[in-house]
């Protein structure tokens, strides 16, 4: 298997209600579109398996403040909230994963979502023979933090793309981060998605000839 087959890139909640403008909007989030798009773009042309995670809850679950939950209403099936970013560029064949669709969960983990088939996000990851995954997108605290501790929990290697994430509150993404290195994440930028790990160094420079010493006297 080579390091192509082996890798694959998720997008985690770039969504119009977590962008500028939203209902729980996250701040830095325009910024992330702009680097997950180098991101997707890097992973596209190296052949990896892109997937997007998105929020996808009922207008009534206990995920939201008017039921007693934490949040404000977001990202509720077919609104325009829920709806991906306009400007993030999804290539075709992107796998969608859906979270947050039973009332009774919060779904911040894409672990916990399924594809269009209702398969499940590690299942489908491990029948594409994908062992590490990149992963980039909102927020960095919650939907971020959680993801990537299920994947190491499902035995995947993890790498966060560190330019590419956002979080709610400034000290909580500060301890995620801490959390998500503990257990094992690593943390790149952009320019070495799609490269194998480890990357290929680049070659060294020609080394310069010294002239000879009669040649340093004139």
């Amino acid at each position: 298997m080579n390091a192509k087959e082996n890798r694959a890139l998720l997008v985690v909640d770039v969504q119009n209600d977590f962008c500028a403008g939203g209902s729980l909007a996250v701040e830095g989030a325009e910024q992330v579109v702009v680097a997950l798009n180098r991101h997707i773009a890097e992973a596209t042309a190296a052949g990896l398996t892109v997937y997007a995670a998105r929020d996808w809850h009922p207008a009534v679950t206990v995920h939201f403040a008017p039921q007693g939950g934490p949040w404000p209403v977001h990202c509720v099936q077919g609104t325009e909230g829920a709806r991906f970013h306009p400007g993030l560029r999804l290539p075709a064949g992107t796998i969608l994963v859906s979270k947050g669709s039973d009332p009774d969960s919060h779904g911040y983990s894409a672990f916990e979502g399924r594809t269009a088939d209702g398969t499940s996000l590690l299942s489908d990851l491990k029948a594409r023979g994908v062992g590490h995954l990149l992963l980039g997108g909102l927020a960095t605290d919650y939907c971020i933090r959680q993801t990537t501790l299920d994947a190491l929990a499902g035995g995947l290697n993890v790498t966060v793309l560190d330019d590419a994430i956002a979080g709610v509150d400034a000290e909580a993404s500060k301890r995620a981060l801490v959390e998500m290195r503990g257990h094992g994440a690593q943390f790149i930028t952009s320019s070495t998605t799609g490269c194998p790990a480890p990357c290929v160094a680049p070659p060294p420079h020609p080394r310069r000839e010294r002239p000879p010493r009669s040649a340093r006297r004139r």
